[in-house]
């Protein structure tokens, strides 16, 4: 079994080897690595494969829950198990779940037992995650020539349906996500605004609206755009979602 250690602390990742270490004649393990933080993981995950990821739940950049998130994306997604040294972290539903919950200091017995688990069942649903974990993402991620790529959630300037992926749009490029647009709203929509059935953007991106002829949806009369900060493109007003102008004048 490959495992993968994510904590930010250096000595909780040492006690965990050491565990698997000490495990070993019981149920033989490989690290395959460590990270510090979420986005490390993700980077070395980039390259190395893993089947279960021991992992921290408090820590700098990004978190456990919202790693758990990204890793579910992936197309041989790890299972997670959660060590942390906080029991408010939803344990129960977690250990109803394919992932499990340890509590440090971890005990080696615990520690087995939590892995054949998770050997055994399928990792926790990204749906169950975001019930326990509320608060938005901070990094969206996009795959790019085989790579994750971490695309910060405060750089976005809109997200735009386009055939089966999102674009997000950045001020340097354009990343194709695996989502919807959808859901994208419901997580976000304290930070972006629908203008547009096709498309949402960042409130703090949006620097005006103006009148253009010919731009209106399905019509040849004048229609609204909004102007983007930092870019010259500009976006489409439906009718729909005049109500967003309205919004932005008060």
């Amino acid at each position: 079994m490959r495992i993968l250690i994510v904590d930010d602390e250096a000595p909780a990742r040492n006690r965990l080897r050491d565990l698997l270490a000490d495990c070993a004649a019981e149920l033989p393990t490989t690290v395959v690595g460590e990270a510090a933080n979420g986005v490390q993981a993700l980077q070395l995950l980039g390259h190395t494969a893993a089947d279960v990821v021991l992992l921290d739940i408090r820590m700098p950049v990004m978190d456990g829950l919202e790693l758990a998130q990204h890793l579910e994306r992936l197309d041989a997604p790890p299972a997670v198990v959660f060590a942390t040294a906080y029991d408010s972290y939803a344990i129960q539903a977690f250990e109803l779940s394919a992932a499990d919950y340890l509590l440090k200091p971890v005990r080696s017995e615990r520690l087995v037992a939590a892995l054949r688990k998770a050997r055994a069942l399928n990792p926790a649903t990204t749906a169950l995650l975001r019930q326990h974990h509320s608060a938005a993402r901070r990094f969206l991620s996009a795959c790019e020539r085989g790579r994750i790529l971490l695309v910060p959630v405060e750089e976005v300037i809109y997200l735009r349906a386009e055939q089966k992926y999102v674009a997000a749009r950045t001020l340097t490029h354009t990343y194709l996500l695996d989502e919807s647009l959808i859901n994208l709203e419901q997580e976000f929509g304290a930070a972006f605004v629908r203008v547009h059935r096709n498309s949402l953007v960042a409130r703090s991106a949006i620097e005006g609206f103006v009148i253009r002829p010919g731009e209106s949806e399905g019509a040849e009369s004048a229609g609204w755009v909004v102007l983007l900060k930092g870019l010259d493109e500009t976006l489409p007003v439906s009718r729909r979602q005049y109500a967003v102008i309205r919004q932005f004048k008060r």
